[in-house]
């Protein structure tokens, strides 16, 4: 799939989980490209679109281990439990060398989780992850 094809399903998403869980999970999410150079954002959402690229290496902490313990592959996600602020809270392998970042800015994961509401909200991240995993991301350097 094309990225504009992937920003669209990825909006769809995020609107989807949260109407299920009747409050915003993820307020903030991200496309990026992510090689042993570093990273490049290639899609963004959210309410801090000028302070993302200047704290993205501070956020990114809570995921940085995660990322670099082991390989993912395409439609492959996690999630930072632990991780507050606008430390990022869940990535998904959208294509190769491409990643979701997704974020509540106000809330941890762990928090988010704790609610009977998460079972339900979760569903269409899954169904994303199934429709990645289906057709990648591809995207020009």
């Amino acid at each position: 799939m094309t990225l504009n094809e992937a920003n669209h399903l990825i909006m769809a998403t995020v609107d989807q989980m949260n109407a299920r869980y009747g409050s915003t999970v993820f307020d903030e999410w991200a496309v990026l490209t992510l090689n042993e150079q570093g990273g490049r954002i290639i899609g963004y959402s959210g309410p801090r679109k000028d302070d993302f690229n200047q704290n993205f290496s501070a956020d990114l902490d809570g995921l940085r281990a995660e990322l670099v313990s082991r390989q993912f592959g395409v439609g492959d996600f996690d999630f930072a439990r632990q991780a507050r602020g606008t430390h990022f809270d869940a990535f998904l392998v959208v294509g190769r060398g491409l990643y979701l970042i997704c974020n509540n800015t106000h809330a941890s994961m762990d928090a988010i989780t704790k609610d009977a509401r998460w079972l339900a909200a979760q569903v269409p991240f899954v169904e994303l992850s199934d429709k990645i995993r289906a057709n990648p991301v591809a995207h020009a350097a």
